[in-house]
């Protein structure tokens, strides 16, 4: 298969499950919002030492909120669900509580599983907080230092997706990461997305083990063009540099869909030669997303 010239390799890539809660941020400005939700998914990228995935899923204008201000939505993602439930708790206890004109609500109201971090974080309040209401949601307002911080009572959370993904690999760095930036903006556009990394894009790249046995993920050698000469590299002559986009979503649905635009997108840029993905035969994961289906 070739789309625009573009190799797309018969080849699948690998993701496997995860917990997955959506928190939507307002504030006086989009530019508070969106500073509040770069802080809340700091250290978001990887859960092989990351606390947490996350990511700013959209922006979301006055009409989508619900105290119509401007907006924010993330997703912040975990293995299991106490480990999202503490993330859910620091990260907007710390990150989005602290910023200024901020609040904080549930992005998944009607899902089954639901966390009581406004409650636990009311306590914050020392005996000052107080209830309140917005938009026919239950909250808790802290007094703060420029008036009050409302935080919902309950955050949602579903059964997601983390590691889709596919790699760019083009005759060199500047073509690339080019295709990789342009797949990235595309994929802004699919909700119930997000791409966890800086910018989207993964440069290292990663394979599950390591001839150490102490470390549970290392290079994956054999898209490192260095490499070549060791003969490890796989990859062919005239492909020198690579990228890879990471894709956690809420379905399996979601991810397909930014994978089809991300890699159609890529394929438009000049000097891609190739589309392929990460699999590591079921070690990382059950969730296999074919390339070849997607695009079809």
């Amino acid at each position: 298969m070739e789309i625009n010239g573009v190799e797309i390799e018969d080849t699948f890539a690998e993701g496997f499950p995860i917990k997955v809660a959506r928190v939507t941020i307002t504030a006086i400005t989009e530019h508070w919002a969106m500073e509040a939700a770069r802080e809340a998914t700091g250290f978001g990228t990887s859960v092989i030492m990351c606390p947490a995935e996350a990511g700013i899923e959209r922006i979301l204008s006055v009409e989508e909120t619900p105290d119509g201000r401007p907006g924010v939505d993330v997703l912040i993602c975990n293995m299991g669900y106490k480990n999202l439930e503490n993330s859910l708790l620091s990260r907007i206890g710390q990150c989005i509580l602290t910023a200024p004109t901020t609040a904080a609500f549930n992005g998944m109201p009607k899902a089954e599983k639901q966390f009581a971090i406004g409650k636990k974080l009311e306590y914050f309040g020392d005996g000052y907080q107080k209830g309140a209401e917005c938009d026919d949601r239950k909250l808790c307002a802290l007094p703060i230092m420029s008036g009050e911080f409302l935080v919902e009572e309950s955050f949602g959370a579903v059964d997601g997706i983390a590691g889709g993904n596919f790699y760019i690999q083009g005759e060199n760095q500047t073509s690339a990461l080019t295709a990789a930036e342009v797949a990235v903006d595309a994929i802004k556009r699919v909700q119930g997305t997000i791409t966890p990394f800086p910018g989207g894009i993964v440069a290292s790249g990663s394979k599950v083990g390591s001839r150490y046995k102490f470390l549970k993920a290392s290079t994956n050698e054999k898209v490192c063009p260095t490499l070549k000469k060791e003969g490890v590299c796989t990859l062919p002559e005239e492909i020198n540099a690579g990228y890879e986009i990471v894709i956690n979503g809420v379905s399996r649905e979601a991810i397909e869909e930014a994978m089809r635009v991300g890699i159609r997108a890529a394929c438009t840029v000049p000097g891609v030669l190739r589309i392929s993905a990460g699999n590591f035969d079921g070690k990382l994961g059950p969730h296999l997303f074919n390339l070849h289906e997607i695009l079809g």
